[in-house]
């Protein structure tokens, strides 16, 4: 949603470029309704991402998918570094792990079946 002043701003730019390119019209392949259109997308797509920007600024934005993706990608990168870097061999880090993997679904279960989540 832009403001009037926004509108009144936008038209005179997208005027003045058209007013500029006029005199060049005859050496330009498009027309300048062609070219006013372009600039007038270019600029819609521009102010669209300052607009997300400042969102993103004032703590405005709402997508938190963006955040947890890049939450469980950091959390994966810290997973595969952490087994390369392992001092344990291979077997025994890969069974370390199927254990803690074992614990946790143990106790998930536990709580879940305490809580009554799974209907049992």
């Amino acid at each position: 949603m832009r403001s009037r002043k926004d509108k009144v701003l936008m038209n005179i730019l997208l005027g003045t470029g058209v007013y500029l390119l006029d005199s060049w019209r005859n050496r330009l392949g498009g027309t300048v309704e062609d070219l006013r259109s372009r600039a007038q997308d270019t600029y819609e797509t521009a102010a669209d991402r300052v607009s997300r920007a400042s969102d993103v600024i004032r703590g405005e934005d709402s997508h938190i998918v963006g955040t947890v993706t890049a939450a469980l990608l950091g959390l994966g990168i810290g997973v595969g570094l952490g087994l390369l870097l392992a001092p344990a061999s291979g077997e025994e880090t890969r069974s370390n792990i199927a254990s803690k993997a074992r614990d946790i679904r143990d106790r998930v279960s536990s709580r879940a079946a305490a809580t009554g989540t799974f209907g049992g």
